[in-house]
């Protein structure tokens, strides 16, 4: 197994999911991906749209600006191929650019109900190119959204975003894009200390595979109860996956294969009185409390 980088590996899952019939969704990625402009290329070459935190100092060319085209030809050698800069018209970094918006750019959006009441910042949004090393390309990047935040006690930005969903996509719906992200960690957090994914002590690949997998499934049981009992708002471009051909669930009846012992379904068992208690408590709780808190 080759070294491959973690936005390497991150395509390459992207690739499969695409070749297995996922339903496509924007990527959403912090600016550990979103820094490298690979891992965004890459994206755009899957025709996979995102929504990517990027570093103040990633440079975009500002609106109503863009690299110039190949010089002229003037007969000698090989007629130019790369677009260009001048001193006059050259990129800014986004930090820059977001100092030099006039007030009448930022717009203020609510995008969730938080427990402290109603989460909202202050939002920027323009179109412009991305410019990193530009010069050696044959024509330039194609416009992209950039969303930049920059709450009115903030001397400085705080968040900034670089998007391809479609142009006509609206402001409220790129902030809640790009807010989704807490869910992720959300998610770390109760897989680490609620379900015990951090609490594996063997030393061998296989068991930790086993070990993570089996805390995937049980949080992903618990997810889908909390949703069934309190549905959570839809994002518009979310549709439920299609079940793959020829999908046949682990433990389900094999044509073909060999004779197995029959099992009496009404004999019970010590582990399974004690799994049918959980599950009874798991739903008492469930009732009461009108959610599964994790």
């Amino acid at each position: 197994m080759g070294f491959q980088k973690k936005w390497q590996i991150a395509i390459e899952q992207i690739a499969s999911l695409q070749r297995e019939g996922v339903p496509p969704a924007p990527v959403l990625a912090d600016a550990g991906y979103g820094a490298t402009t690979d891992f965004r290329d890459g994206l755009t070459a899957l025709g996979v749209p995102y929504i990517i935190a990027v570093t103040k100092e990633t440079t975009v060319w500002a609106p109503g600006t863009e690299a110039l085209p190949p010089r002229p030809y003037r007969g000698r050698g090989r007629p130019p191929t790369l677009i260009r800069r001048m001193k006059g018209q050259r990129p800014l970094s986004i930090g820059l650019l977001a100092h030099r918006l006039p007030a009448s750019s930022w717009k203020t959006i609510t995008w969730r109900q938080g427990s402290r009441g109603n989460m909202r910042s202050r939002f920027a949004f323009l179109r412009v190119r991305p410019a990193h090393r530009d010069e050696l390309r044959h024509s330039p990047r194609d416009l992209e959204w950039l969303v930049i935040e920059w709450p009115r006690v903030e001397k400085e930005p705080t968040k900034v975003w670089l998007s391809t969903m479609p142009a006509d996509t609206s402001k409220d719906q790129l902030v809640r894009l790009a807010k989704i992200r807490w869910r992720i960690e959300r998610d770390y957090q109760e897989l680490k200390q609620e379900i015990g994914l951090d609490h594996f002590e063997g030393r061998g690949w296989r068991g930790f595979h086993h070990h993570g997998a089996l805390c995937i499934a049980a949080y992903a049981f618990l997810a889908a109860e909390r949703a069934r009992l309190s549905p959570p708002e839809p994002l518009s471009f979310l549709r439920a996956a299609p079940i793959p051909r020829g999908f046949r669930p682990r433990g389900s009846a094999r044509s073909g294969g060999a004779t197995r012992r029959q099992l009496n379904r009404h004999v019970s068992s010590p582990a399974r009185q004690s799994g049918a208690r959980a599950l009874t408590l798991l739903r008492m709780r469930s009732s009461a409390a009108g959610r599964i808190t994790l």
